[in-house]
C-alpha cells in the first residue's frame, strides 16, 4: 500500500505542480529564450525542474530515503532555480555541484582511499552536469529519467531491496507526469532545477546501490548510456579541437539530428529506443559470470559505435 502511495503521490503533484507552474504570470519570471545552443524558436518557460523535484522530494520522504540525499537534491534544486532566474555565473555554478559532490562522497564512502574519493567526486560532478547538458531536446532528459530511474527500481526489486526500488519508481513516476508537458512539442522544459539534481541522483543512486552491492559499478554508466555516451564524447572533441567547452553549443549528438532535419519526436524515439536498449542489456548482464557480462556490454558499445559513426557520416555529406 505504501509502494502505491509514494508512486501515486508523486506523479499527482508533479502533475498538479507542474500545471500550476504553466499559468503565464509563473511562466514569465522563468522563460528560456532561444541561444546559440537552443533547438526551438521562441521562449519556452523552464519551471518544470520544480514540480519534478517537489514530487521527487516528498517521493523519496515517503519511501523512507536517506535524509541527506534528500538534502543535497534540495540544495541543488535550489541553487539551480536561482541560475534559470537570474543566470548565474558559471563559476559559481561548477562550485556548488562539486561541493554536494565533495559531501556526498565524504559522507557515504567514508573508507575509501584519497584517489577513489577524488575519482568519485569527479563522476558525481560530471554526471550532474552532463545531464544538464543532455538537457537539450524536447523530451530527452525527462524520458531518460522514466528509463534510467525506473530500471534502478527494477535492479533493486530484483535484489530483494524493495525501499530502494520505491525511491527510484518515485523519481520515474515525477519525470512521467513531466513528459505530459514536455513531449514534444514542449510547452515547458524542466530547466536546471530539474536537470542538474535529476543527474546528481543518477550518479548518487547509482553508487548508494553499489555500496549496498545491488549491482556492479559499470551498472549505472550502462543504464544512463545514452547521455554518459553522447556527453562524454562530445566533450572530449571539443577539447582536442581547442573550444571553449564550457560555452554554449550544438554539437550533441542528438543535437546534430535535430539540425540535419530530425523532427523532436523522431528523435526522442529514436533516443528512447536506445535506452530502452541500454537498461535491457545492463539487466541482462547484471547477474551473468564475467564473459557474459562482457559479451553483452561489448555488443552495446559497438551499437553505439555504430550509432555515432553514422551521425558523423550524416554530417560530413551535409558539409556540417
Amino acid at each position: 500500500m505504501l509502494a502505491v502511495t509514494a508512486v501515486l503521490a508523486a506523479f499527482a503533484l508533479s502533475a498538479a505542480v507542474l500545471r500550476l507552474l504553466l499559468l503565464p504570470r509563473v511562466a514569465a519570471w522563468f522563460l528560456d529564450h532561444p541561444n546559440e545552443r537552443s533547438l526551438h524558436a521562441s521562449p519556452v518557460p523552464r519551471t518544470g525542474g520544480l514540480g519534478i523535484m517537489l514530487a521527487v522530494i516528498i517521493g523519496m520522504l515517503l519511501a523512507g530515503g536517506n535524509g541527506l540525499l534528500v538534502a543535497l537534491a534540495v540544495s541543488l534544486t535550489l541553487l539551480s532555480l536561482f541560475d534559470d532566474w537570474k543566470s548565474l555565473p558559471s563559476g559559481v555554478r561548477l562550485l556548488g555541484h562539486l561541493t554536494v559532490a565533495v559531501i556526498f562522497v565524504l559522507v557515504f564512502f567514508p573508507d575509501a582511499n584519497w584517489i577513489t574519493l577524488l575519482l568519485l567526486m569527479l563522476a558525481v560532478g560530471w554526471m550532474t552536469n552532463l545531464y544538464n547538458f543532455m538537457d537539450g531536446a524536447d523530451g530527452l532528459a525527462g524520458g531518460m529519467a522514466v528509463v534510467g530511474f525506473g530500471t534502478y527500481a527494477v535492479a533493486a526489486w530484483l535484489a530483494g531491496n524493495s525501499q530502494f526500488a520505491l525511491e527510484s519508481v518515485s523519481i520515474a513516476a515525477a519525470a512521467t507526469a513531466f513528459l505530459i508537458f514536455n513531449f514534444p512539442p514542449a510547452r515547458m522544459f524542466m530547466g536546471d532545477s530539474g536537470s542538474i539534481p535529476l543527474g546528481f541522483l543518477a550518479a548518487a543512486l547509482g553508487l548508494v546501490g553499489y555500496r549496498q552491492e545491488l549491482w556492479p559499478l559499470w551498472f549505472p554508466l550502462v543504464v544512463f548510456g545514452p547521455f554518459v555516451a553522447d556527453a562524454s564524447v562530445t566533450i572530449v572533441r571539443r577539447v582536442l579541437r581547442g573550444e571553449r567547452i564550457w560555452q554554449a553549443h550544438r554539437s550533441h549528438y542528438y543535437q546534430r539530428l535535430v539540425l540535419a532535419g530530425w523532427t523532436h519526436r523522431r528523435l526522442v524515439f529514436a533516443e528512447y529506443g536506445l535506452m530502452l536498449i541500454s537498461s535491457i542489456a545492463a539487466l541482462l548482464a547484471l547477474r551473468q559470470l564475467l564473459s557474459v557480462q562482457l559479451l553483452i556490454l561489448g555488443g552495446l558499445a559497438a551499437v553505439y559505435t555504430l550509432i555515432g559513426s553514422a551521425v558523423d557520416r550524416r554530417a560530413r555529406l551535409q558539409g556540417k
